[in-house]
């Protein structure tokens, strides 16, 4: 898995290749709902909830009884979910793979908007050659060079204003799809008559709108988030939304530094709102969860906790030494 997160819902006509979670679909997709659930309160402990708790939970996201263990059984099949029984009870919790896959994809997400880095003016270019019949290597190269952070400037020459790190270059020397090379260098600007600013690569009118409609939509919350005045069930719903709303800003956005794109450029104020609602509605979401749960089974639920977006920063260290100790 290269992300947890299905490429064509955030760029459509790129391949998502590998990937195998669920991809978004307009309205509540259940494989979506059913995943953010497991990875938000069971992803460090990969804990186990019954899947009776699962499809009340979902229920309260308008998903039917019969969507909700179709949704189980298919993320079960992909190898997102793993399942055991106890007498007459059904549990699942996510497989090590996909824990690990999600807690790389939730770090790359929260931390890109960490803070501006300064800039030496260089980009990164990867020219590729790739016969034109090779349609399945051309969407494979373009979805894993999204994934890395890059857009096309051309068809062939794809670029970034980030460094070229060492994952980075692990990951390309990866790729076995023709022919490749990698450039750092810096802009010559022709004039507009026959010169592109490389910053045409992204549509950044539609970025910016994005991270306006993000804040339009989330801005009022917090304020009852403050006020104590937010239901378990609806924090659960609200994590989940905004989690999804915010996810897909940090892989549109060029992460350039922010004189270099237009004025009032809300990626900082996004990320900060983001952090506000995610983290300020854990511990009542994560109440719910167990207590949804509780009605369910009467094993410990410790294993039951929401994650903030400072535990996705670190890494999820426990996932990796989870996933470890079982190798």
């Amino acid at each position: 898995m290269t992300s947890p997160y299905d490429i064509e819902e955030i760029f459509p006509g790129d391949g998502a290749g590998t990937v195998r979670l669920p991809r978004a679909q307009t309205g509540s997709a259940p494989q979506g709902l059913a995943l953010t659930l497991l990875a938000d309160y069971t992803l460090s402990t990969r804990a186990s909830l019954p899947s009776a708790a699962i499809v009340a939970l979902l229920a309260e996201s308008g998903v039917s009884h019969a969507g909700a263990r179709a949704a189980i059984s298919r993320l079960a099949r992909r190898g997102v979910l793993e399942g055991v029984r106890q007498g007459r009870n059904s549990f699942y919790r996510l497989t090590a793979a996909a824990a690990l896959a999600l807690a790389t994809g939730g770090k790359a997400i929260v931390s890109s908007a960490a803070g501006t880095k300064t800039w030496d003016q260089h980009w990164t270019l990867i020219a590729f050659s790739l016969p034109q019949d090779e349609v399945a290597q051309r969407r494979e190269l373009r979805s894993r060079l999204r994934w890395l952070g890059y857009a096309p400037l051309y068809d062939g020459l794809w670029i970034s204003p980030r460094d070229l790190t060492e994952h980075a270059r692990t990951r390309l020397t990866r790729l076995a799809f023709g022919t490749m090379t990698v450039f750092r260098a810096r802009h010559i600007d022709l004039g507009s008559a026959i010169g592109r600013d490389p910053l045409d690569a992204w549509d950044t009118t539609a970025i910016a709108e994005q991270y306006e409609s993000f804040v339009r939509r989330w801005g009022p919350l917090p304020r009852r988030i403050r006020a104590t005045r937010v239901t378990g069930a609806e924090a659960v719903r609200a994590r989940t939304e905004v989690m999804d709303s915010y996810r897909r800003l940090p892989i549109l956005d060029p992460q350039l530094p922010i004189p270099l794109l237009p004025p009032g450029w809300l990626r900082e104020p996004a990320r900060d709102l983001f952090i506000e609602i995610y983290d300020g509605l854990a511990a009542p979401a994560a109440r719910h969860v167990r207590a949804v749960a509780s009605r369910f089974t009467a094993d410990s639920l410790a294993g039951i906790r929401a994650h903030t977006v400072a535990d996705l920063l670190g890494g999820m260290s426990e996932v990796r030494q989870a996933d470890e100790s079982t190798a």
